[in-house]
């Protein structure tokens, strides 16, 4: 049958109604005698990946151009926000469909709520015949993992694809492990956190020096600036992705599999190949020091983010391994994969990294990418969504209700419901701020259609109580409107002010 460019476009047009309709497709299919296996969901997270550095959203230099071909099959989010600028309380929030607020994984070593831990993705899929999968590199999503971990088939620490590691809390009291994964950190050196016992430290310090002599001489060759390690573990990207399409194939299915890879996170020591990857003379745009400036110049700044870059590519091309590994297999036409991370980084205004109290775009703004399983089209999505919309999204596609405390809301164009950029957009950062106490020493963001407001609580006086940002005209944030646009900052005040009275209330 030979078919017209009129009714290709009307198939294309449908393709949204298609993909919010996958729950029902796959009951009429089980009802009509059909195939009885729901999708596989591979949610593949690559830690402090930005948006702002990732050529498939407009970045200027090309690190991402397997990720630009899997987005030929894919649905890309746009404007998709981080609700906490470091790896506990995003990955919380993305884990429960919960604000920092609610989760209260606020510090560094922060735990879940206990009246929040049921809300867990793996625990909200149990009894619907999934083997649910939970591993990551990174220590601090490692115990929030743990929290769960009686909720999955198959829980992994990180030393079990380490090439060498110092912990012991896991092998010692795996069954306490929070606890004493905590005491550990407290006991030893924690990278600028002075440890509280001196010998045990000097002590560690003697034996990791000689650890990491040693494997950085073996894979010298390949690693010329050090092999990618977190507090001492060691990780070969490769091995990881070796390791994630064993599993696409292998893993029983339905199969539900949340995988966190440290990469591109710091620090940023790429393979050999992409090592100065990208020689160009490309300057980024130079930005005002901020209050919370760390003191790097801008020579320093643009050096690191040189280095990200190329780490990035990195990823990228081994990303694109497990791409077509896929593809190959035929993995892609029974799997929903999610591409995302947990938060960006920051190279400007005198700040490195993400360990920070800003709330700025390229810290908060992150890749999102879901393929449908036999996707064949791209779709754009431009409103302005949350890392809390992943596990309602999930729940709906397998056609589970969203519990009650679940704050998020489907992602377009799996719902109508939530195509709109009227809703309000939040994310926190409260390391400072008491577990179970009131937010009041914390910075907040609202994004609500093109502004984004920013509620600066319990610093000092040369820090501003708020700044306003037109994203629409000025996406760099380089013009601070709280002035400017009084109407537009009283009514995101209100709304603000609303949500902490509200979220706040439950602690007073």
């Amino acid at each position: 049958m030979k078919v017209n460019r009129r009714d290709f476009l009307k198939f294309t047009s449908l393709l949204p109604v298609i993909a919010s309709q996958w729950p029902l497709f796959l009951e009429s299919n089980r009802s009509s005698g059909g195939s009885k296996t729901s999708p596989n969901i591979l949610v593949i997270l690559f830690d402090a990946l930005s948006a702002r550095n990732a050529s498939i959203y407009g970045y200027q230099r090309a690190t991402t151009p397997n990720l630009e071909r899997f987005a030929s099959r894919a649905i890309v989010y746009h404007n998709y926000y981080s609700p906490g600028n470091f790896t506990t309380s995003s990955t919380a929030s993305l884990l429960t469909g919960t604000y920092p607020w609610t989760h209260r994984a606020i510090q560094m070593l922060g735990s879940i709520a206990p009246g929040v831990v049921p809300n867990n993705l793996f625990r909200l899929f149990g009894g619907k015949g999934y083997t649910r999968l939970g591993y990551s590199h990174n220590l601090l999503a490692t115990e929030l993992l743990h929290q769960f971990s009686e909720d999955m088939e198959i829980f992994k620490f990180p030393r079990e694809l380490s090439l060498d590691e110092n912990q012991f809390s896991d092998r010692i009291f795996s069954k306490d492990y929070s606890v004493a994964f905590l005491g550990e950190k407290l006991m030893l050196p924690l990278e600028t956190t002075p440890p509280a016992s001196l010998f045990l430290a000097l002590i560690s310090g003697w034996v990791q020096t000689a650890k990491k002599r040693k494997i950085f001489e073996e894979y010298k060759d390949r690693y010329p600036e050090g092999v990618p390690d977190q507090y001492r573990h060691y990780y070969l990207l490769e091995t990881a992705i070796d390791w994630v399409i064993d599993l696409t194939i292998k893993l029983p299915q339905p199969y539900l599999a949340y995988v966190h890879l440290l990469p591109p996170h710091e620090p940023y020591w790429p393979r050999k190949e992409f090592t100065n990857w990208f020689q160009d003379d490309w300057k980024p745009l130079r930005k005002p020091r901020s209050f919370f400036s760390q003191g790097y110049s801008q020579k320093s700044l643009n050096q690191s983010r040189n280095e990200y870059d190329d780490y990035i590519a990195n990823v990228d091309a081994e990303f694109g391994r497990l791409y077509a590994s896929m593809e190959k297999s035929g993995v892609l036409e029974n799997t929903m994969i999610i591409f995302t991370s947990d938060h960006g980084e920051l190279f400007e205004r005198g700040i490195r990294g993400h360990l920070t109290d800003a709330l700025y775009q390229p810290i908060l703004q992150v890749p999102l990418l879901i393929s449908m399983p036999g996707q064949r089209q791209r779709e754009d999505v431009y409103v302005n969504t949350s890392g809390v919309d992943l596990l309602p999204t999930l729940l709906h596609v397998a056609g589970i209700a969203a519990p009650e405390l679940c704050e998020g809301k489907v992602l377009p164009p799996f719902s109508r419901t939530n195509d709109a950029n009227d809703r309000s957009i939040f994310s926190l950062e409260a390391k400072q701020n008491p577990k179970m106490a009131p937010l009041t020493n914390a910075s907040v963001s609202l994004i609500k259609g093109d502004y984004k407001l920013i509620h600066y609580l319990g610093y000092d006086d040369d820090v501003p109580e708020y700044e306003l940002f037109d994203l629409a005209n000025d996406p760099e944030e380089l013009s601070d409107r709280i002035k400017a646009s009084k109407g537009v900052a009283q009514e995101l005040q209100d709304i603000l002010q609303a949500k902490l009275k509200e979220v706040n209330q439950r602690y007073l």
